[in-house]
């Protein structure tokens, strides 16, 4: 039965939990590595929101990016990916700077606007893509940006084409697309 229900996790459309943990360790840090990604495109006093947050691998990150004055909100559909985020912020020392959002599959769910949105190999899970762009490009302040990045192994180039014009039916202007190992993506404004 348990066998049968982690079957039937990994078939549903959202990574499982327990799958998260082969996303964040050692040699990861070394092909994705947080700061480098994030550095030029978050500030001091920044709001930011790391949606589909995992255990944190970016969110820590980010809570030091952002300094003492700004604040991450991590955002995600499991509670147990949230658990993690809280026990690793605590760790850090960094857990005064970092909100825990539990999303729901329809929605969200932040109201609080951000400068700063993330949504790393995480788009190609969304159900309904439009409406979750939609509500990032509405979360954000004018001129907020958003970093867009899908893995190639999951995300052709012809899928991902899509997502882009998504992305400015969403009203999002596409200015650039930078280059992330294994990925695609797309540094969007609004």
């Amino acid at each position: 039965m348990i066998f049968m229900n982690a079957l039937k996790e990994i078939n549903s459309q959202t990574c499982p939990w327990w799958l998260i943990f082969t996303f964040d360790n050692v040699f990861r840090r070394w092909y994705h590595d947080p700061k480098s990604i994030l550095g030029e495109y978050v500030r001091p006093g920044d709001t930011a929101l790391d949606v589909g947050c995992g255990i944190g691998y970016f969110t820590i990150p980010l809570a030091e990016l952002v300094g003492e004055n700004g604040m991450v909100i991590a955002a995600d559909l499991q509670e147990q990916m949230l658990k993690g985020v809280r026990r690793r912020s605590k760790r850090s020392g960094l857990e005064g700077r970092i909100r825990c959002h539990l999303s729901q599959p329809e929605a969200i769910g932040v109201t609080e606007p951000v400068d700063f949105a993330l949504a790393f190999w995480m788009v190609h899970e969304v159900r309904q893509p439009q409406a979750f762009l939609r509500e990032i490009y509405d979360l954000l302040k004018p001129g907020g940006r958003f970093l867009l990045v899908e893995p190639v192994f999951h995300v052709s180039e012809t899928d991902f084409k899509l997502t882009s014009e998504k992305c400015e039916t969403a009203g999002f202007r596409i200015i650039a697309m930078p280059k992330v190992r294994g990925s695609r993506a797309l540094l969007l404004q609004k």
